[in-house]
């Protein structure tokens, strides 16, 4: 297999070329480039360690980091890039709602190489489009529980074995919040992408037979679940009711301060509970509950993109910076030290050393226990896939968190939720 640390050539070329263009009485222009970042999973300082060893190799290119809340990068990243005054790079999680902004990187790599490397995850990209390669994976993640291993411990109640419902995993946590005078016993990130794997476990398919998003009676049944269950205390009010609009919010804090003993989240945030947790509880990650349909995750994930400018140096030394983070060795790497699950197929296959790079066995237990979730919901929930790589997905995962904490707040019943979250899909994805 070819190493892509060679296959960014061409973009080097390209940048070469271009700079050749910049010599201005035998002196190369600088090209200043800034890259937008949310920091919530604590990675941006490995993202600038990285930065600078590329601007050492690239001395005429400058990179700026810009370190956001994630809540910037959702609502405001795409109000500044139709307004023009946008960041060269970021990374972003609307994948394919960003589209219409990206660098196409075809002329600065080898497509065929990365067609055969990351094939599966390009298309989440293209919004639609039949080909280009638009960004670098920097994280294949599914959606995914986890388990304080030491307050149910402390409750005797038994982990409920895999296979088990979300309504089993109700009444455990229950138990257990019972017995140790937790605050809540379950909490999940207030998030539409969060929800949407448990919804496919009862039914939820998201899709019609046309291919257009559409609200059904298994997306009814688990909205209920997680009304009843913010009712009765077993979910924390703090999380989805709290916040206004369609806000994102996580439950980190809760699990890390043992106010819950289940949370449910995403393998992106492994590395966080590690260096949170500490020795001050035992944890785990869980295989997902389950439930009549099977046992929904979502996968997803962050890229690292370029985005068009005027400026054409800019956008080549942009896309240069992209290649070289996805070629094998940078991209090796990178998903190590962030332990992250590769979207690159050889490092699949190969398996990376998560302990080498610091990961605990918990940790690295857990992306393999992610994986298998991954494979699993590939099987038995395929629309999670197809739902990642719509481009309008960001619609009706903003409108359930909305109109569901409105319902959960009785602000709205749930049929009047449903119906806004139809009214918002139909009029700004469907069409």
């Amino acid at each position: 297999m070819k190493n892509l640390t060679s296959l960014s050539l061409r973009g080097a070329v390209f940048a070469s070329v271009s700079g050749v263009a910049m010599m201005a009485g035998g002196t190369a222009m600088a090209v200043e480039l800034d890259l937008m970042i949310s920091d919530v999973d604590g990675k941006a300082n490995i993202v600038q360690e990285m930065a600078e060893r590329y601007q050492e190799a690239n001395p005429d290119v400058t990179i700026t980091m810009n370190s956001v809340g994630y809540d910037v990068i959702r609502e405001q990243l795409p109000i500044q890039l139709e307004a023009g005054t946008g960041p060269d790079l970021a990374f972003v999680t609307n994948l394919g709602g960003l589209n219409p902004y990206y660098v196409d990187l075809t002329p600065y790599v080898d497509a065929d190489e990365w067609e055969a490397q990351y094939g599966a995850v390009l298309p989440w990209y293209r919004a639609g489009a039949p080909d280009g390669i638009y960004g670098f994976h920097t994280e294949m993640t599914v959606t995914g529980p986890y388990v304080n291993l030491t307050m149910f411990e402390e409750a005797g109640v038994e982990i409920p074995a895999p296979g088990a419902t979300w309504e089993d995993w109700a009444e455990a946590t229950q138990m257990v919040m019972d017995e140790t005078g937790a605050y809540a016993g379950m909490v999940m990130d207030r998030s539409g992408h969060r929800m949407a794997g448990p919804a496919m476990s009862y039914g939820a398919a998201y899709f019609d037979d046309a291919g257009n998003l559409i609200i059904d009676d298994g997306f009814k049944t688990f909205a209920q679940l997680m009304i009843d269950w913010h009712n009765s205390g077993l979910m924390p009010a703090d999380i989805w009711p709290a916040v206004s609009g369609s806000k994102y919010a996580n439950g980190n804090e809760m699990f890390f301060n043992q106010d819950v003993p289940f949370y449910m989240s995403g393998s992106w945030n492994t590395g966080n509970v590690q260096n949170n947790v500490g020795d001050n509880f035992d944890w785990a990650v869980v295989p997902v509950p389950c439930g009549p349909a099977g046992c929904g995750v979502m996968p997803g994930g962050a890229g690292l993109v370029a985005f068009k400018s005027d400026d054409a140096e800019k956008e080549a030394a942009a896309a240069d910076f992209v290649a070289w983070m996805a070629s094998e060795e940078i991209a090796r790497e990178w998903y190590t030290r962030t332990f992250a699950i590769p979207a690159h197929a050889g490092l699949q296959a190969e398996g990376l050393d998560y302990a080498g790079a610091g990961a605990s066995e918990g940790v690295a237990n857990g992306l393999n226990a992610f994986t298998s979730m991954a494979a699993a919901a590939a099987a038995q929930t395929p629309q999670a896939y197809d739902l990642q790589g719509n481009p309008n997905n960001f619609v009706i995962f903003n409108a359930t968190t909305q109109y569901l904490a409105a319902a959960m707040n009785g602000e709205l019943t749930l049929d009047e939720a449903i119906e806004k979250i139809e009214e918002e899909v139909n009029t700004n994805a469907n069409n």
